[in-house]
């Protein structure tokens, strides 16, 4: 059983920057893509950002020109880079893989106004 799991959440005022690393229990090269989602309280769960195994990127236009995807293959991590934080991105940060089934607990980010 494959295992996803995040890192880097915390408490940032508006403006700041958090990076966000997803941990994989095997090598990350196996999936066909990634994604990084999040759930805000009481909202549905949604996509922030997707990435392919050839390296094409996706962005929520919530997130476009703010939030960068990537992944390290040596280290089977995959990150989410958070620039220019607004509160309304406060919520709880998952990663997920292409036929893994949901089950990381996720990382809190909370952007103070």
């Amino acid at each position: 059983q494959v295992q996803l799991v995040e890192s880097g959440g915390g408490l940032v005022q508006t403006g700041g920057s958090l990076t966000l690393s997803c941990s994989a229990s095997r090598s990350i090269l196996s999936f066909h893509g990634m994604s990084w989602y999040r759930q805000a309280p009481g909202q549905e769960r949604e996509r922030v950002a997707h990435i392919t195994n050839e390296g094409y990127t996706i962005y929520a236009d919530f997130v476009k020109g703010r939030f960068t995807i990537s992944r390290d293959y040596a280290r089977n991590i995959m990150y989410l880079q958070m620039n220019n934080l607004k509160p309304e991105d406060t919520a709880v940060y998952y990663c997920k893989a292409v036929g893994v089934p949901w089950g990381s607990v996720g990382t809190q980010v909370t952007v103070s106004s």
